[in-house]
This record gives structure tokens, sequence and C-alpha cells, in this order.
């Protein structure tokens, strides 16, 4: 058997956890320069960067390190991090807020800046342009003085960025930036300060300007660059909506019952066992179970039904959803993080902070694709030089090209912004999905096994017939089968109890009971010995025969999809209590779905063979593990998965926590329990099958995004880096630096682009936008180049 990956490792997942905010990154290698520093720290099992959430989930032994050791290790890499408080809902979108005005900022700076020399371009275009013939002489030492502040002031943090690389003997975008703009500026001053030696003028003699100055190429390349970081910091603000979206659920104050007074309190400083009052049309702060009064609840935010739920006394409420019609008083019970609305952010933010395995295909080749550029680069320059005997200028331009057009972040953005939006919308439509790992092994899924009870039924077995086999009357059997019963834990027993109690049925007391697992149970009333199960529990632990005409009244009865318990005394049969569990209203729609999606259903019960036939034909599974006791349920998972199946286990993460763990895709049907949403690689939060199918549409088209945003990248540098060579300047294509930095600035805003495109995923529906925007992109990208490359040739 293949063994699933977990989102993290078991010994990860034992140890502390941390989520850290970070800056100062600008592509996907210093994410690795991030991730490989944390992993380096001593105590650390496993950290993750996601480059595009600017995020670093670490997993540490707190013996051996602390949170400070992990945010000093970040610092000298060259780049901050701080711990990201759980209270404090709005540090993100502050944080980004924080980030587009700096970006803005710098574009705007160095914009101004580049005007006056975009304008001195025109003097070499156009004969007698305004200005040229009083300008012209001073247009070499006005663009330095305009070029220094953005090389330098502007630019400082892509040699900041390539000194941090450098530390950890690599190489990032900042250092092809950096080698590309100084390049231009620095050649451009060589030939400034040469001509000023031979001259002794600053300014161009006899009309002319000073020759062979390029300081426009370096202003105008860091002016792109900022421009395109300004429009990716803001495209990819949009991927973290359904964040922003679940923390905007959470109340800000509650109306608390203290010292018999009511005040209006911060939601932090709800306390446990606090009286909370909640008014029509306000907003529950915090998980809790109603004390008094009723009302109608909006609960759509967890379960995603429209229809508001009846709540009583004793029933739970969960903060975040909105009363609508009556007042209540609820003692809370659960507060801050430990919130259901709390544990669902902290799955979404861990989902869109983790990665995906295809994502270390994009690691790999960010790994050596810089090192690799910049031999290509050199390579370039050798050959237009000192092999085709071009000028120096044009070799310099062709090196300095290449260096700034290839550039890893559309790589590096293409699946985390894609998991990002993926995951967020999961969210929306309430479904979990714990992170790049389940996400990805929801698309090999080739077999899924339903549980019956609680996820293809609804959980709630009732009391259909009550079967003589003996003189004894009707209500005595359902006395005796109660009285054992009401200590039974099992869900079968909840049902026969209950129908007892509507009746009026008196109970007697139980003596020497014992449960046997997956049979029934036994113990003894008013000194006679009493036996109570399937067919097992009667011919092997009571040792009495299975008559011909008790076996076909019990299969009448399991043939109608009912299952049927026998009792007996320790001399034979007295009767038998059926018990019927209801299919779910859209289990039957949702197995139609999983057999079109070509994936292969089973359902795997604890009942007998003829009882799992019904109820599997009401559904249309034709693949039935009958009989199976719970601890045997990961068996059969493993016996599919050694067949070569990929495996997803649903089930509702109580009873099924084995199987979910032997699985290649653990999905919990949740109802907002804690227990399923710590059991479960996807959880699923309302009890709705065609959520499944959702989830498994849902990941189907991310990781078609992401292969998509890979294709794009890959294709983009292909095609872009031999233009920027100057491989094709006998078609009269060659690009100049500034505009190849423009196009590496504007691939990224692409991918990010075409990431949010997941936005419109719809279940059930063909999202025909998706599909097509990708390769028009491609096209519209390929003419992009070849535009810019013309316009190149002409200036």
């Amino acid at each position: 058997m293949e063994e699933k990956e977990k989102n993290m490792s078991s010994d990860a997942s034992s140890g502390k956890s941390v989520n850290l905010s970070l800056s100062g990154m600008t592509c996907a290698s210093c994410a690795n320069i991030i991730e490989r520093t944390l992993n380096k720290v001593p105590g650390v099992k496993k950290a993750s960067v996601n480059f595009s959430a600017e995020k670093a989930l670490v997993f540490f032994d707190e013996k051996n390190a602390s949170k400070k050791d992990l945010i000093e290790a970040v610092a000298q890499a060259g780049y901050k991090a701080e711990e990201i408080n759980p209270k404090d809902s709005e540090h993100e979108s502050k944080k980004r807020e924080k980030e587009l005005k700096q970006q803005f900022s710098k574009f705007l700076f160095s914009a101004i800046l580049s005007v006056p020399m975009f304008y001195f371009m025109f003097f070499d275009f156009i004969e007698g342009f305004p200005g040229s013939e009083t300008l012209l002489p001073y247009v070499g030492i006005f663009s330095l003085i305009f070029t220094i502040p953005i090389q330098f002031i502007i630019g400082a943090s892509f040699y900041k960025g390539m000194w941090s690389s450098l530390k950890m003997k690599t190489f990032n975008m900042d250092s092809l930036i950096a080698i590309g703009t100084s390049t231009a500026f620095f050649y451009s001053l060589i030939n400034f300060i040469v001509y000023f030696s031979k001259t002794g003028s600053l300014i161009g003699l006899e009309g002319m300007k000073i020759p062979e100055l390029y300081f426009e190429t370096s202003a105008f390349l860091i002016t792109f660059v900022s421009l395109g970081k300004w429009l990716e910091a803001r495209t990819k603000g949009k991927t973290s909506d359904a964040i922003k979206k679940l923390m905007g659920l959470q109340a800000k104050t509650a109306r608390v019952i203290r010292n018999g007074k009511t005040e209006d309190v911060a939601i932090e400083t709800v306390a446990h066992g606090d009286i909370v009052i909640v008014r029509p049309g306000e907003k529950i702060p915090v998980d809790g179970k109603i004390t008094k009064g009723s009302s109608a609840v909006d609960e759509s935010m967890i379960s995603g039904e429209s229809l508001p739920v009846e709540k009583q006394i004793g029933d739970t409420v969960v903060g975040g959803t909105i009363n609508k019609t009556g007042s209540f008083e609820f003692e809370t019970t659960k507060i801050g993080s430990e919130t259901v609305l709390a544990q669902i952010i902290r799955v979404v933010e861990e989902a869109q902070g983790s990665k995906a395995p295809i994502q270390n295909f994009a690691d790999r080749i960010s790994a050596w694709f810089v090192p690799a550029v910049i031999g290509i680069a050199i390579l370039t320059f050798i050959i237009w030089y000192f092999i085709l005997s071009a000028s120096l200028t044009f070799a310099l331009m062709a090196f300095t090209a290449v260096i700034v057009i290839a550039c890893p972040c559309a790589l590096g953005l293409a699946t985390p912004t894609s998991l990002m939006v993926g995951t967020g919308k999961g969210a929306e439509y309430g479904i979990l999905v714990k992170g790049g790992e389940p996400l990805e092994a929801a698309c090999n899924i080739d077999a899924v096994i339903f549980d019956k009870t609680g996820t293809l039924t609804h959980g709630k077995p009732v009391v259909t017939d009550i079967v003589k086999f003996s003189e004894t009357k009707e209500d005595d059997i359902l006395s005796v089968s109660a009285s054992l019963e009401k200590l039974s834990e099992h869900s079968l027993a909840e049902a026969i109890y209950s129908h007892a109690q509507e009746k009026n049925i008196s109970f007697s007391e139980a003596h020497n009971f014992q449960a046997v697992p997956g049979h029934g149970v036994q113990g003894a009333i008013a000194d006679a010995e009493y036996f109570f199960g399937n067919r097992k529990m009667i011919s092997e632990v009571a040792k009495i025969n299975i008559s011909k005409s008790v076996e076909k009244e019990i299969s009448k009865l399991e043939g109608e999809g009912k299952t049927a318990m026998l009792l007996s005394s320790k001399e034979k049969i007295i009767g038998a209590v059926a018990v019927a569990d209801t299919v779910k209203e859209t289990s039957k729609v949702a197995i139609e779905k999983l057999k079109k999606l070509g994936i292969a259903v089973y359902m795997i019960t604890g009942d007998n063979k003829r009882t799992a036939e019904a109820i599997a034909k009401q559904v249309g599974i034709e693949n039935i593990l009958a009989e199976v006791l719970p601890e045997d349920k990961a068996n059969e998972v493993k016996k599919l998965q050694d067949a070569g199946k990929k495996v997803a286990m649903v089930g509702d993460g109580i009873n099924d926590a084995p199987a979910l763990a032997q699985s290649n895709l653990g999905i919990a049907m949740g109802s907002g329990t804690d227990v399923a949403i710590e059991a479960g690689d996807v959880v699923i939060m309302k009890s709705d099958l065609r959520d499944v199918v959702t989830a498994f549409e849902l990941s189907k088209e991310t990781m078609g995004k992401i292969k998509q945003n890979m294709f794009f990248a890959l294709f983009y540098n292909v095609m872009g880096i031999p233009i920027a060579a100057r491989i094709f300047v006998g078609f009269g294509l060659v690009l100049k630096p500034e505009l190849a930095g423009l196009a590496m600035a504007l691939s990224s805003v692409s991918v990010v682009s075409n990431s949010l495109l997941l936005r419109f995923f719809r279940p059930g529906k063909k999202n025909y936008l998706s599909l097509v925007a990708p390769y028009v992109m491609v096209i519209l990208f390929t003419l992009l180049f070849i535009e810019f490359a013309r316009f190149s040739s002409g200036m």
C-alpha cells in the first residue's frame, strides 16, 4: 500500500506549531531561503513557507527551540517575521494595506523621476521635438541625477535581497534585478566619467547629448518592476478574500449578564460560563448552550443551508451565526480559538499556508532557475561580443534583457495563489480542505467508501416493527430490549430506548450488563439472563439455534432495509425488534454524480448483508462491504488500496477515525463538530453528500488551474528568454531591458489573475471562463512580446 502523505507528518504535528507572518519576500526563491533557514533551526521539525500568503507554518519542539529563535533566524536571513495573533483579525488586512501603500509609493516615486527621461527619449525619434535643441546636451547629467535615487533608494530593496540570498549561497529575483539594473547604470556611469575625463564637460558638446548612456534603462526597469509588484500585491490580496469574509463573521462585542447587570463587553473578555443575551437580528458572539428562551438561527455560515434552524433550551449555538426571530440567553462553552468559527478560520489559514506536492516541482525549478538564467545571460554576452563581434552596448543590453525577463516569480505564484483561492472557495460552500496535499490527493481518487450510518443515512434510526416468537407480549419485548439498551452507547440502542419512552413503557434494572462489540448486549433482569443482538449474538453467545421460521421473518425485515435484532433468554428466542435508518434525500443524487466522474462507490456497514443490500439498492450502490466491525473498517480500506485503488473514506469522524487515517483521502461529515474538524483531510460542514462531489470537482478545477499556471509560467520564460537574447534580431525583434522588465512583471500578474478565475467556480457547472481565459492570455502575451520587441527595435 502506498501510504498517504498527510498535511504534516505525525512527528511534526506532535510538536508545537506557530504561524508566522513574513515580510520582505520578492519571489519564490525568497520563500525557499526562509524555509531552508527555518528547517535548519535546532528543534524545528518541519517548516513550510507560502510565498503568496506570506506566511510560515512551523512545527517545533519547545525544549530545543522557541518562537523568538524562529523570528531571529528569519531576521538573520534578511527578512522580517512576526507571530500572528489569532485575536487580531485585522492583522492581515492591515499588513496588506501597508504593503500596497509602500509598493504604490515606490512606483509613484520612481515614475515621477522617470517621466523626464521618457520625455528625453522622444528627442531620438522625432526631429525638432519641443525642447530638444535646448535640453539635448543636458540629457546625460539630468538622467544621472534622476536615476541615482531610483537606483539606490527604490532599488535598495533589490540589493538587500541579493545580499540575503548570497549569504545563503544562492540567487533570487532580487539578484536578477540588481545585476540587470547595475549593469545598465554602471556601464552608463563609466561612459559618463570617461566622457568627462576626455572633455572636462558634464554636458554634451556642440548641442549633442553624451553618447552611450543608458540610465533610463535602469530607471525604467525599476519603475516597471515596482509597477508589477504593486499590481501583484493588489491581485494577491484578492486571493485571501475567503479569510476576510470568515473573519468578518466574528462578533466584536457580546451582551453579558454579570452581577445581575447587563453590559456590553469586548468579545475578548467573554469567559467560560458567562450568560449571554442575544436579541432578534443580532450575531451570536461565541459558542454555547441555550439556557432560556428559543429562536430560529441562520446557520448558513456553517451548514450552507439558507433555512433557519429552530433552537430550544439545551440546544447548542455557534458563534458567528445570526439570530432571526426570538430572544434567548445562553451559557458560553467555547471562547476565542475554541469556537467552531475560529477552528474553521484556523483550518483555512493553515490550508492556504500549506504546499501541494506539485509545488515541489516548481521549487526544484526555482532552485536552479536563477543561476541558469545568469549563465544564459553571460553566454549571450560572450556570443554576441566575442564571437559575433557585436558592439559592447548591444551585447550588454542583450545580457541585461535576459537577466531581467527571466524570473521565477510567475512559477512561484502558480501553486499557492490557486491553492488560496480554491480552499477559500471551498470554505464558502462549507467544504474545508486541509491543505495542498488533500487537494491534490482528491484528483487521483478512483474509489470512495461511504460509511452507512450517519453518512448515507440520517443516522437517527427509529423502531419500525416488534415481532413475537413466543407468548411474550410486544410491550414486554420492548421493555426488556429497552432496559438492556439503556446501558448501551450504540445508535440503534438510543432508537429503541427513545421508542419505549414515547410509549410510556416501564424499564427494569439490568445487572451484569455486557456489550459484545459487533454483536449485541446481554444482561440479567429479575434473575433472568437475556441476550439482544444480531444472529451471531444468539447463535454464538447465547448458543441458541435460529429456526427456519425465525430466519424467514428476519430475512423479510432485512430485505426491507431494516436492521432486526433478536431477543432471547438462555432457553429460547422471545422476539425481535426491527429498526430502520432513513436514507438522506441527497445520497442517491450524489452517488450518481460520483459514478459519472468515473469513481467506484462502496458502502461499508456493520449490518448484515441483506440489510446492507436493501439500503445500497435505494442509493444505487453495487459494491457492498457488510458485517464489518468498527475496528476492521481500516482493513477493508487497505484491501482496496492493495488492489491498486486510490481510496477516499467518507464518515462522521467519530468511529471512523482509523479508516479515515488509512485512506488516501479522509472526508469527515461534520455539521460543525470538533471531532469531524480534527478527523478528516476534508471536512464537509453540512450533512449533504453532494458536497463530497463538489469537493472532488473543486479539487480537479484547482489542480487544473495550477497546471495551467505552471505551463503559462514556463511558456513565458521559454518564449521570452530567446527574444531577450536577441536571437530573432534578423526578424526585427530586439527587446530592450526596460520592456523586458515590464513583461516579466505582467507575467506574474497574469498568473495571479488566472488563479482568481477560480472564484467563478459553481458546483456542477462548467467554468467556461476559467477554461478559455488562460489560452486567450497566452495568445495576448505572445502578441505583447512581439509588439514590445518591434517597438524596442525602433528605439
